[in-house]
């Protein structure tokens, strides 16, 4: 990960160090601002392997990308991106719309528009996807007319594309190389359904990016169900409206079992709460109910074919770990 930040130069210099950067990174714009003696910005650059996310937050500005501007520099791209603090307003095609905290919009800078940050009492975030246009499968015509407005994010694919995309930047620090490129294709695979789903072309996109979209819908939804007793293949596989048949071969894919990862998951759980010190006075039987167990005997069982020891062992074992560490 790249991060700049306006800080670390004189106030004068900040301002037009920040639109010659986002000129560079991004794309040319005219910006203009209040603010441009002592400029407040800062910017993360993600380097995902086939897409590259971008991090700005910064203070209230106007931007105006040009014919002239796109004329200079179009990088041929659509720019996906999630407000995550701050407001905005973005014009284009005589069409202007506000943009506010969870609101993903798809912009298109091969066209001219403008927009401004606005005074909130901070600074504008955002998280931006950029999307190579040859590449992308989905009809540039229909796009255009969803373009500059604020997109059905808080529900269904939306909000899995925009926590991932502000966990990819929190995580950036800890992503291994290795990781990089498939998560780059993971969010190419979530921005693609999101939009077929937007512009009603769910069909368009191929089968296996539907079906990586759906396993991963299914798994979120696992993680926040954990606690149920009934989670199982069938009230899943109904939650969403599939056979537990399918359900099963989408798993397969993965080389998991339903069964298998949400043991796994709920097992995850149980030991981070019997490590955190926070929950020293609850009881073992108590932390795996908590996540699913109802079965005190079978939990115990289950949990030291996982990890070696039974849940109680393993939790004073790691406690004398962390005794130790501290002492020394």
């Amino acid at each position: 990960m790249i991060e700049m930040r306006s800080e670390d130069l004189p106030a004068a210099e900040r301002f037009p160090w920040w639109c010659d950067l986002t000129a560079r990174q991004m794309y040319p714009t005219l910006l203009s601002s209040d603010h441009a003696g002592d400029y407040r910005a800062a910017v993360k650059v993600v380097e995902l392997g086939p897409v590259t996310v971008t991090a700005p937050e910064f203070d209230c500005m106007r931007a105006v990308r040009t014919q002239r501007l796109i004329r200079r520099s179009d990088p041929e791209v659509w720019t996906l991106t999630l407000i995550s603090g701050g407001s905005l307003w973005i014009e284009q095609d005589r069409d202007r719309h506000e943009l506010n905290i969870g609101d993903l919009v798809l912009q298109d800078p091969s066209r001219p528009f403008r927009s401004e940050a606005l005074e909130a009492g901070g600074l504008a975030r955002t998280v931006q996807l950029d999307l190579t246009r040859s590449t992308f499968p989905l009809p540039e015509q229909l796009l255009r007319r969803h373009a500059a407005r604020p997109l059905p994010s808080r529900r269904g694919v939306g909000v899995l594309l925009a926590r991932m995309l502000e966990d990819v930047v929190d995580q950036a620090d800890s992503l291994a190389p290795v990781e990089c490129a498939p998560l780059g294709a993971a969010l190419i695979d979530l921005a693609t359904a999101f939009l077929a789903g937007t512009i009603d072309r769910a069909r368009t996109v191929p089968v296996e990016t539907r079906q990586r979209v759906l396993t991963r819908e299914i798994k979120a939804f696992v993680q926040r169900h954990l606690g149920r007793a009934d989670l199982s293949p069938s009230s899943i596989a109904a939650a969403h409206h599939i056979s537990v048949r399918y359900l099963h071969r989408l798993f397969q894919q993965d080389g998991l079992t339903v069964g298998g990862h949400i043991r796994r998951e709920r097992l995850e759980r149980c030991r981070a709460d019997l490590t955190d010190g926070r929950l020293a006075r609850q009881s073992v039987e108590r932390i795996a109910a908590r996540w699913g167990f109802a079965d005190a005997a079978s939990f115990s069982r289950t949990f030291k074919a996982a990890y070696g020891m039974p849940p109680g062992a393993y939790r004073r074992a790691f406690a004398e770990a962390e005794q130790d560490a501290h002492g020394q």
